[in-house]
């Protein structure tokens, strides 16, 4: 592409720029329809289970007891045992690192993009900090994750994916959420946005595949990133509308299509677009391991595991990248194909159980990844069939058997219901916060008062310290 194409390419980009944050400050952003509000509440309920489950594990305890040794006054809550409060930038950071630390966290299927993840730990330490309503914090939400998700799709990474999402798209979520929770201007709004772009930065996505843990820390970097941008915006500080263009294709070499930031905005609601998990692992894996579950329902599949000489996985491109044999980290073995297969062959389950720690040293799941072979899919389809499996058991005796998954569930083709989600929910938060469930049970349901109840009032119901 020559100069003047790509200075034409720059200039569509900024000018979608400075239509998608009119469109994010303005009215029109601010009447989505009843069933992308309770889309909204269901995000809102799945991620904060994902924080509330990655708030236990041993490095977020530690990280976050180091982060309130320099926490400002007291606004916003840790989402972990004991419900510490810090202020609203701490607070965003401790819960971003939390956010996608088990792989439980929803994503979205157009795009490599975790909008929910990215914004929700700055927008709810800004809501409790604030006094919002929860209608507030699912408004804001519904808007952020339009403005991210469209950018993920207008400059899209190639395959193999060089910058992993999080770090590309954490800041600008965190941006876009908290400066439509503060209802700023189309001019405030841009300056947020374009100064969170000019804060993506480079996060290798082979650090997700090789396990080195401050993958999950760049969700944490650009809630506080994020939160900063959309102050730093009211002093008159940002980027400019071709910052992202900028960054993204003039620094990350991604695609560049300006019409996905416009096209039909307030017709398409992206929250309709995410997917939901069951399995605690890259959503990349999840139709080879609806393969191998399907496997295990056949009769006679439990009695013939030991017999197992090779498992062939036909997987599409982005699912060949997952290759490591010997994860060093859960991480990296939630980011193995190998693994995720082997495990889940064993044990009968893709859950957190599979990707246990003990998992990465049991000799026997060691032994299966090794006799794990990866094979191009052959002729992948279009959304939401572009990431499917085949997976064969290969025995001994010289029999096969073989099940294919063309689209995992949890998509918008295949959702869960909301009883399902309810029951991850509970499972995440439960041991934790006791009475966080049926809380949140009455704002998914949609329930009036308790969607109009400020988030401040909720997070004490919700943590066991409203009698405090």
């Amino acid at each position: 592409m020559n100069a003047e194409c790509d200075d034409g390419m720059r200039a569509r980009a900024a000018a979608a720029m400075r239509a998608l944050a009119s469109w994010a400050a303005g009215p029109e952003a601010r009447r989505a329809p009843q069933a992308v509000q309770d889309r909204a509440a269901i995000i809102l309920m799945d991620d904060l289970g994902a924080m509330v489950a990655g708030g236990a594990e041993p490095q977020v305890v530690q990280t976050t007891a180091r982060l309130g040794r320099s926490s400002g006054p007291a606004e916003a809550t840790i989402f972990a045992r004991g419900a510490a409060r810090f202020d609203r930038a701490t607070a965003a950071t401790a819960n971003g690192m939390a956010a996608a630390w088990c792989e439980l966290d929803e994503g979205y299927r157009l795009a490599p993009c975790h909008a929910g993840a990215y914004l929700l730990p700055a927008l709810l330490a800004e809501g409790e900090a604030e006094g919002s309503s929860v209608g507030d914090i699912l408004e804001a939400l519904i808007i952020a994750y339009e403005v991210t998700t469209r950018m993920a799709r207008a400059f899209p990474f190639g395959t193999p994916i060089t910058v992993h999402p999080h770090a590309a798209f954490a800041a600008i979520g965190a941006a876009a959420a908290v400066s439509a929770l503060r209802r700023h201007g189309p001019r405030q709004m841009l300056d947020s946005l374009s100064g969170a772009a000019s804060m993506a930065f480079a996060g290798p996505f082979r650090h997700a595949v090789e396990g080195a843990l401050v993958r999950n820390a760049w969700t944490a970097a650009g809630a506080w990133a994020g939160l900063r941008a959309a102050d730093w915006a009211e002093a008159g500080i940002g980027g400019l509308a071709e910052t992202a263009h900028d960054v993204f294709v003039g620094s990350f070499r991604t695609g560049c299509d300006p019409a996905h930031l416009t096209d039909r905005l307030g017709e398409t609601w992206g929250v309709l677009d995410g997917y939901h998990k069951i399995f605690a692992c890259c959503q990349y894996t999840h139709s080879a391991l609806e393969s191998v579950l399907a496997l295990h329902r056949r009769p006679g599949a439990r009695d013939r595991l030991h017999g197992i000489e090779e498992i062939v996985v036909e997987t599409h491109p982005l699912g060949l990248a997952l290759t490591t044999v010997e994860p060093a980290t859960i991480l990296a073995a939630k980011f193995s194909m190998p693994h995720a297969v082997a495990a889940t062959t064993l044990l009968g389950t893709g859950g957190q159980d599979a990707f246990a720690s003990l998992t990465l040293a049991d000799a026997e799941i060691a032994a299966l990844r090794r006799r794990v072979r990866l094979e191009p899919y052959g002729a992948v389809g279009a959304p939401p069939n572009d990431r499917p499996a085949r997976v064969t058991w290969r025995f001994r005796d010289g029999t096969a058997w073989t099940e294919a998954c063309e689209s995992a569930r949890g998509g918008a083709d295949q959702p869960f219901d909301p009883p399902t989600l309810a029951t991850k929910f509970r499972e995440n938060t439960q041991a934790v916060f006791p009475a966080m469930p049926q809380a949140m049970a009455t704002i998914v349901a949609g329930e009036a008062a308790s969607r109009a109840r400020s988030w401040t009032d909720t997070v004490r119901i919700m943590t066991g310290k409203d009698g405090a």
